[in-house]
C-alpha cells in the first residue's frame, strides 16, 4: 500500500537522522526532481531542499529543524534547480521513549500548479499586467519604504513623474489595441534609457513613475530626463500604423523638495504639470514657487478668452532673410498680450500659455486674419508667415477661415505662408489629406514646420505639397555646438528639399560663425537675433517706408551663455555678513548684481538664489555699484530655460544644526545675523533703477 501510495503521487516520504542527514526519499520525489535517489541519500536535507518563495519571506527549513518542533505547508524547490518544481514539505520530530531525538519524519506533495497559479496572482497584485512594470500599490509601497528608511540614513531619493504628450490622439485614431501595444514599447525604452539602480512603474494610462535612490546632482538627473524624452520621442511601429509622441517629465528630490511620500509625489506632480504647460516635450524640477507659477498661470489661461475679446492680443513680425540677398522676403507673426494687470506677455511666454489652452484654436483663427490683414499693407514682394496650431488645422472649417482672410484682405493667396507642424499628419489621413489638397487648390505656400526634430518622415514630404521646409531649431543649435553631424544633418535636409524643389528656412541663428555655416550648407532663407528680434507694427513701418527692407547681420556678435534678464533681491555672503543686492541678469556661468560700491575684482561671494541654492562666484568686473560675477561650477539648465545650481544645501545638514527636518523654502535661503560681522562694503547712495 506504501509502494503505490508513493507511486500515485498523492503522498511521498522522507526521513533524517538526528544531525539532518536524509535518510530515507521516496523515489517519486527523487524523480519528480530529476535526481538520483543514491545521490540523495546520506545528504544535509538543507542542501536538498531550498524555500520556493524568492521574497524569502516565506519559512526557513534550517530553522524549522534547528527548532525540533513539528512543521507544516512549507514550500521547497530542489536546492540544485530553482526552477524546478515546488514541494509542499511537513515534518514531524521523533523521538525515543527516553526521550532522545533521533531525527525528522514526513510528507511531501507536488504542489507546483497551485504555487503558480499564487505566484501569479501575488505578482499581479503588484506589477502591471500590462507592461509588467511596478503598479501604483507597489511604487507607493516601494517610495514610502525608501524615504522611510532614507530619512534615518540621511540618503537622498529622486522621483520623475512622467506623462506621454498627444497618447490619447494615438488612442483616437489607431485604437486601443495600437495604445496597449504603444505602452509596452514605452515600457521598455524607458527601461533602457535610465542606466542605474531604480524602480519603473506605471501608474495607470499614460502616466509612469521613476524612483532613484542615493541622487541629488540635479546635472545627471536633467541628462537622464534628456534622454527618456529623446527616446521616448522617436517614431513607434505598431501593426495599426507608425505613430510619434513624446513625453513630459517632473522631477522632485527628497529631502531637499518633500520629506513624506505624500510631499514628494505631489513636488513631482506640480513640476509635471510645470513642464506639460512650458510646452511639453521638456523637464521641470519643481521649486518652491511652482505651486504660485502654476495658480497664476491657471488665471492666465482662464483670462484669456477675455483677451480675444477685448482685443487685448497683438502681433509682432519676425524678419525671413534671403541668405544670398539680405533682403527681408517674409515676416512671420508672433502673437503677444497685453495683460491689463501683468502687462506684456512676450510671444514666447504666450505661447506657452496657450499651448494647453482650450482657447488654441481660437487664437489661431485670430492671428491669421489679423497677420494677414497686417501683410496687405506690406510691399507684394513680402510674404506673411504664420504658424498654424495642430487643433485649428484639424478643424472642419479651417480651410474657410483662410479663403475668408485672403478674400477679406485682397492680398494674393501666394503671399500667405502657413506653418504646419508634422504633428498634425498624426490626425485623421484623409482629413489631412483633403485639408492639404484644398489649400494647395486655394494657392496659399505651405511650409513643413520643425523637420528635423527626431521624428520627420519622406512619407509627409511625398503627401504634400509643401513650398520649404523648415528646419528644427534644436537640430539648428545642436549644429552650433556640434558642428559636424548635425551640420551633416543640415546639409542632407537642404538636399533633400532641392531634390523636391522645395525652400529651406532655418530659424534661431545668434553667431556670426552658425551664420557662415549655414549658407556654406546651401540653406536659403534665415532667420533670428543676428538679423532681427521680433519687432512692433511702428518699427515695421519704418523699415518699411522706403518699400524694401535689407538687414546687415551683426557680424560681430558671438554666442555667448544666454542671459535672462531679471530684476529680484538677493543675497550675497562675504566673510559672513549677508548684503541684499539686486540680481539684474543671470547665464550659466556668472550673474550682474547691483547695489554695493567699492567692490575690487577678485573679491569672492557666495550667492545665495534661493531655496538652498549657493553658488560661489568671484567679481571679475566692477563699475560702480555693479558687479559681474563668475561662478565657480556652472549652473545647469532646469528643462523649461530657467537656469538652477547642480546641487543645493542638504536639510540634513540643517537638522543636525538644530533646525527640523523639512523640505526647503522658497526665496532667499541663508538667514544671516548682521551683528554677527562687520560690513566690508556699502550700500551705492543712488542705486541705478535703468537696465545695465
Amino acid at each position: 500500500m506504501l509502494d503505490e501510495l508513493e507511486q500515485s503521487g498523492l503522498g511521498w516520504f522522507w526521513a533524517s537522522d538526528a544531525q539532518g542527514h536524509l535518510t530515507y526519499l521516496s523515489g517519486a520525489i527523487a524523480k519528480r526532481l530529476g535526481l538520483p535517489l543514491d545521490a540523495l541519500l546520506g545528504q544535509p536535507l538543507t542542501a536538498i531542499f531550498a524555500a520556493a518563495d524568492r521574497e524569502g519571506r516565506g519559512k526557513s527549513l534550517p530553522l524549522m529543524l534547528g527548532a525540533r518542533k513539528a512543521f507544516t505547508g512549507m514550500a521547497a524547490r530542489a536546492a540544485r534547480r530553482p526552477d524546478g518544481p515546488v514541494l509542499r514539505l511537513s515534518g514531524q520530530p521523533i523521538t525515543t521513549p527516553e526521550g532522545e531525538f533521533v531525527g525528522f519524519r514526513g510528507t511531501g506533495v507536488d504542489i507546483t500548479e497551485e504555487y503558480t497559479r499564487e505566484e501569479e496572482t501575488a505578482r499581479l497584485a503588484r506589477y502591471d499586467s500590462l507592461t509588467g512594470l511596478s503598479n501604483r500599490h507597489r511604487m507607493a509601497h516601494q517610495l514610502e519604504a525608501t524615504l522611510t528608511a532614507f530619512k534615518a540614513q540621511r540618503r537622498n531619493c529622486a522621483v520623475m513623474m512622467l506623462d506621454l504628450d498627444r497618447f490619447k490622439h494615438v488612442n483616437d485614431t489607431l485604437g486601443h489595441a495600437a495604445g496597449d501595444e504603444l505602452l509596452k514599447q514605452v515600457a521598455a525604452r524607458l527601461t533602457r534609457a535610465i542606466d542605474r539602480d531604480c524602480e519603473i512603474g506605471r501608474l495607470g494610462g499614460d502616466e509612469f513613475q521613476v524612483m532613484l535612490p542615493d541622487i541629488d546632482d540635479r546635472g545627471v538627473l536633467a541628462e537622464i530626463a534628456d534622454r527618456i524624452i529623446a527616446m521616448l520621442r522617436q517614431p513607434y511601429s505598431l501593426e495599426e500604423g507608425r505613430c510619434v509622441i513624446g513625453a513630459s517629465v517632473g522631477i522632485a528630490i527628497a529631502p531637499h523638495d518633500g520629506v513624506s511620500r505624500e510631499e514628494i509625489v505631489r513636488a513631482a506632480d506640480l513640476a509635471l504639470y510645470a513642464a506639460k504647460n512650458g510646452g511639453r516635450a521638456q523637464y521641470r524640477f519643481f521649486s518652491g514657487e511652482l505651486e504660485n507659477e502654476t495658480i497664476f498661470r491657471r488665471r492666465l489661461e482662464q483670462d484669456l478668452g477675455a483677451a480675444l475679446e477685448g482685443e487685448q492680443l497683438f502681433l509682432r513680425f519676425e524678419p525671413i532673410v534671403a541668405a544670398a540677398a539680405g533682403s527681408v522676403c517674409a515676416l512671420e507673426a508672433h502673437v503677444c498680450w497685453a495683460h491689463p494687470e501683468r502687462g506684456i506677455i512676450e510671444e514666447e511666454d504666450f505661447a506657452q500659455i496657450v499651448e494647453g489652452s482650450a482657447l488654441i484654436g481660437d487664437v489661431g483663427r485670430w492671428a491669421i486674419a489679423a497677420a494677414v490683414q497686417r501683410a496687405a499693407e506690406w510691399p507684394d514682394s513680402v510674404r506673411v508667415a504664420v504658424n498654424v496650431p495642430v487643433a485649428l488645422f484639424l478643424a472642419d472649417d479651417f480651410v474657410t477661415l483662410v479663403g475668408e482672410a485672403i478674400e477679406t484682405s485682397g492680398i494674393g493667396a501666394g503671399r500667405v505662408a502657413l506653418e504646419i507642424s508634422e504633428e498634425a499628419f498624426l490626425g485623421d489621413a484623409a482629413l489631412v489629406d483633403r485639408t492639404l489638397a484644398a489649400l494647395f487648390k486655394l494657392g496659399v505656400r505651405l511650409t513643413l514646420d520643425e523637420f528635423g526634430s527626431g521624428y520627420s518622415s519622406l512619407a509627409y514630404l511625398r503627401r504634400a505639397p509643401f513650398d520649404a521646409i523648415k528646419i528644427d531649431q534644436k537640430l539648428i543649435a545642436e549644429a552650433e555646438r556640434h558642428d559636424s553631424r548635425e551640420l551633416g544633418l543640415v546639409r542632407a535636409i537642404v538636399a533633400l528639399a532641392g531634390a523636391l524643389q522645395m525652400e529651406t528656412i532655418a530659424g534661431g541663428v545668434e553667431s556670426a560663425g552658425l551664420l557662415a555655416a549655414l549658407k556654406d550648407s546651401g540653406v536659403q532663407y534665415l532667420q533670428g537675433g543676428i538679423f532681427s528680434e521680433p519687432v512692433d507694427l511702428d518699427t515695421l513701418a519704418k523699415e518699411m517706408a522706403g518699400g524694401s527692407w535689407r538687414i546687415e547681420p551683426g557680424t560681430s556678435r558671438t554666442r555667448r551663455a544666454k542671459r535672462r534678464t531679471l530684476l529680484r533681491k538677493i543675497q550675497v555672503i562675504h566673510d559672513d555678513y549677508a548684503y541684499m543686492v539686486t540680481l539684474r541678469n543671470l547665464s550659466k556661468t556668472g550673474a550682474l548684481i547691483q547695489g554695493l560700491a567699492d567692490v575690487p575684482k577678485g573679491t569672492q561671494f557666495v550667492v545665495d538664489l534661493g531655496g538652498g541654492q549657493l553658488a560661489v562666484a568671484t567679481v571679475t568686473r566692477s563699475n560702480g555699484d555693479v558687479q559681474g560675477l563668475e561662478f565657480e561650477q556652472s549652473l545647469i539648465e532646469d528643462g523649461s530655460g530657467g537656469l538652477c545650481t547642480r546641487n543645493r544645501v542638504s536639510p540634513y545638514a540643517l537638522a543636525a544644526a538644530g533646525t527640523p527636518l523639512a523640505a526647503l523654502a522658497p526665496g532667499k535661503f541663508i538667514g544671516v545675523d548682521h551683528g554677527a560681522a562687520v560690513p566690508k562694503f556699502g550700500y551705492a547712495a543712488q542705486p541705478r533703477t535703468e537696465p545695465a
